[in-house]
């Protein structure tokens, strides 16, 4: 990579034997170093050091974690993703490194996007490195807190899918993979949905997420794995999952059914009620 200054972040829990992302990074072109991110909860952490070697595993205190970070609740379940979310910024800081992009750990490819008659997939990404540059270089020249790569279900619906369709409001989120600065340090909150209970508290403030549309990312489905954050998936559907962010961000999050033929409870994101759309005098007719 041009950018020497960044570490890719896998966080990880219980998959020590199916960290799949791994795998994807390194069949996608991705050079640079990786770091496994577990917590000193997990019992495989033994297993995380024998697979991926001692200096490219680091083990962070979750309870230490929990007790610094607004989880939005009291039930003390912290079989969840946010307080890794957060540490990040403290391990960067630790290894002396600047620049870094979180991942989960069950991503299967990274593809093209691109709009022709209609949305299609184009190929899987051979050269990421270039791509990460790219991405990198252009969060560099922006006041952004964080930007991402799109998600698989960013694009159901083609070239009317909400993303192309309404870039301009469905591109002020920031989901799943986020590049992040030591710089522009920002707080993850809320148990569960943290990523929308983040990027649309601190947006209402005046912060700057992004998720750019040419490039995006393919998971496991939700659920279809074990450890990680099913059982916390398990044990509360998506209930406590899209309440949580009307909990953090009442004025703009509200929840409703998603789907056709298994239909469940999701959150949905008012953007005119969420950042704020201020326009420069010199504009005015």
């Amino acid at each position: 990579m041009e950018n020497k200054d960044f570490v890719a972040f896998i966080l990880s829990h219980g998959r020590a034997d199916n960290v799949i992302t791994y795998k994807t990074l390194i069949r996608s072109g991705y050079t640079g170093r990786i770091v496994i991110v577990v917590d000193n909860e997990d019992k495989s952490i033994n297993k995380y050091i024998e697979n991926f070697g001692y200096d490219n595993v680091v083990v962070f205190d979750k309870k230490e974690m929990a007790d610094s970070i607004d989880e939005g609740n009291n039930f003390d379940n912290r079989k969840v993703i946010v307080h890794a979310r957060n540490v990040c910024f403290k391990i960067a800081k630790e290894l002396n490194i600047k620049y870094f992009i979180q991942l989960d750990d069950d991503y299967t490819s990274f593809r093209y996007r691109y709009v022709d008659d209609k949305y299609t997939t184009k190929g899987s990404v051979k050269n990421l490195n270039f791509y990460f540059d790219l991405l990198l270089n252009f969060y560099k020249t922006i006041d952004a807190k964080s930007i991402a790569f799109a998600q698989g279900g960013d694009f159901i619906g083609g070239a009317g899918c909400g993303l192309i369709s309404n870039y301009i409001n469905n591109s002020r989120k920031c989901m799943n993979s986020f590049i992040c600065s030591t710089d522009r340090e920002f707080q993850f909150v809320g148990s569960i949905n943290e990523d929308v209970n983040t990027y649309t508290s601190l947006a209402s403030r005046g912060a700057l997420f992004l998720t750019l549309p040419y490039i995006g990312l393919e998971q496991k489905a939700t659920q279809s794995q074990s450890s990680g954050m099913t059982d916390i998936y398990q044990l509360s559907g998506t209930y406590i999952k899209s309440f949580m962010s009307v909990l953090m961000h009442p004025s703009s999050v509200r929840v409703g059914m998603m789907g056709f033929t298994k239909p469940r409870l999701h959150h949905s994101v008012k953007w005119k009620h969420t950042t704020p759309m201020i326009i420069k005098q010199k504009h005015k007719k």
